[in-house]
């Protein structure tokens, strides 16, 4: 009953992710596969953080490493942190086998225990979702971010439905009922939904709360960018019909935001 009662959302959020690692790189919109999603999304980090230069960055949550090896492609210093080993495994492998100096660190992207103002820049992809106190995490942000360093945030509301979400739904209902007896892709986004209500942002991550608790953490101008067409129609390539109207369809943005210069 103890190991239970202390094992928290950010536990279950976690092992969620780490039963998720074996299969992650297979799914489009996670790695990878074509070199036009590859340089549209060059470009989105360019337009807001700039060329690598040898700038120190952290990709938190980074998962099998996939931001991690864009940022790197830029000429950044990449640190990539995530709180799954089974993650990290896979991230660590790729980097081996590209020959990538990438930095792994095991730790939560709540609380990094990584020292005050060691980095540049930080990007997050698909992380901000999941935070059980966003608040906490965008301080701790802010923390980490030298003077005058750049935070970038690429996420969506993945929670209010949109005509092609409820017909895909609607469809994946009426394939189930033939089916028969339940698969574990079913009962892996059963966890999904289970996690996604209990999060802080359960009725969808908007850009513009988003924004406003990251100025209360103290970052300056944070501005959001929905111009994603090109990433998501290179993806779409590689979607059935239904997956790539669903994703044409969703509200999904990137924001950067910066921490202010020291005064004097």
């Amino acid at each position: 009953m103890t190991e239970l009662a202390n094992y928290a959302l950010r536990d279950e959020i976690r092992d969620y992710w780490s039963a998720r690692a074996e299969t992650f790189d297979l799914s489009v919109g996670h790695e990878i596969f074509c070199d036009a999603e590859r340089r549209a999304w060059h470009r989105l980090i360019l337009r807001h953080l700039g060329s690598g230069a040898g700038r120190r960055a952290l990709d938190l949550a980074c998962g099998t490493g996939v931001v991690s090896h864009l940022m790197h492609d830029l000429g950044f210093e990449v640190t990539g942190l995530d709180w799954s080993e089974a993650m990290l495994a896979r991230a660590q492998a790729k980097a081996r086998q590209r020959g990538s100096d990438i930095r792994f660190l095991l730790g939560d992207a709540e609380r990094t225990m990584e020292e005050r103002e060691s980095y540049d820049v930080i990007v997050t992809r698909h992380l901000v979702w999941t935070l059980v106190d966003p608040a906490a995490a965008f301080a701790e942000w802010l923390r980490l971010l030298r003077p005058g360093g750049r935070l970038l945030i690429v996420d969506g509301d993945f929670v209010t439905e949109t005509w092609a979400s409820r017909l895909r739904r609607i469809v994946e209902r009426l394939r189930l009922a033939r089916s028969g007896p339940v698969d574990p892709g079913t009962q892996m986004t059963a966890r999904h939904r289970s996690i996604l209500s209990r999060v802080h942002f359960s009725n969808g991550a908007r850009a513009e709360d988003i924004c406003g608790l990251l100025a209360q953490a103290g970052f300056e101008a944070p501005t959001i960018d929905t111009r994603l067409g090109a990433i998501h129609r290179a993806q779409a390539r590689h979607m059935s019909l239904l997956k790539a109207m669903e994703r044409a369809t969703q509200y999904r943005y990137a924001i950067c935001a910066g921490k202010p210069l020291r005064s004097g």
